[in-house]
């Protein structure tokens, strides 16, 4: 009896020790993929409605101290570049394991994949394969994280439309049907498509997704 005593509030201690390590990485996270999309397609609320989302999600794994920004460009007047948005880095995911230090780097030889694209909750997302594949990910970017040129709509209105236009999306697991440069690609690897067109949530689960965002600490 006396030494059930001993080894249970022992056992808890432990379990408090390992525990402290990932809840301080969690907490100091500086990027992660939604686990969730918001839910009414490629229609966002504009870029605001997308920052919101991010900082609510990162607000709920206990990480809310930072301000967030999503991953996405805009197109039109006053064009917003997704990568002028995200801050300078370093950037680390739920492990602390450091995805880019850099914007450059981020945008070249960057260390995200399937195992390191993690959400807020520090779990993988599905990919190529996975049932269901949710790999695309929102970015309305070209690869260089720049904003399309105007014309073709790749943003959905700039994030306010789930019946009109097409987004551009990117493969966080970086697989697709084939090894070309864009299948690879994290942030610009095709439109997205639909019987609606392409911003609809049914058009977006059609191609591989549900909507998810890139979520960067911008401090």
């Amino acid at each position: 009896m006396t030494a059930f005593r001993t080894v249970a509030p022992l056992a808890a201690c432990l379990a408090l020790v390992c525990a402290a390590p990932a809840q301080a990485q969690q907490a100091n996270m500086s990027f992660f993929v939604t686990s969730v999309g918001v839910g009414n397609g490629a229609d966002l609320g504009g870029l605001a409605g997308a920052d919101a989302h991010c900082q609510k999600l990162a607000a709920s794994a206990g990480a809310g101290a930072k301000t967030r920004h999503a991953y996405l460009s805009t197109q039109g007047d006053g064009a917003v570049n997704a990568r002028d948005r995200i801050g300078k880095g370093p950037w680390t995911n739920a492990k602390g394991e450091v995805i880019a230090k850099d914007v450059a780097e981020l945008h070249g030889a960057n260390h995200l994949t399937k195992e390191t694209a993690l959400s807020e909750k520090g779990e993988i997302i599905n990919g190529r394969g996975d049932s269901p594949n949710r790999h695309d990910i929102l970015t309305g970017s070209q690869s260089d994280g720049s904003a399309f040129p105007p014309g073709k709509d790749m943003t959905c209105k700039n994030y306010t439309s789930s019946t009109q236009g097409t987004v551009m999306v990117g493969h966080s697991d970086r697989k697709g049907l084939n090894d070309s440069a864009p299948m690879l690609s994290w942030n610009s690897s095709h439109p997205s498509r639909g019987a609606d067109g392409g911003c609809s949530q049914v058009d977006l689960r059609s191609t591989g997704g549900d909507g998810p965002l890139y979520c960067f600490a911008v401090n």
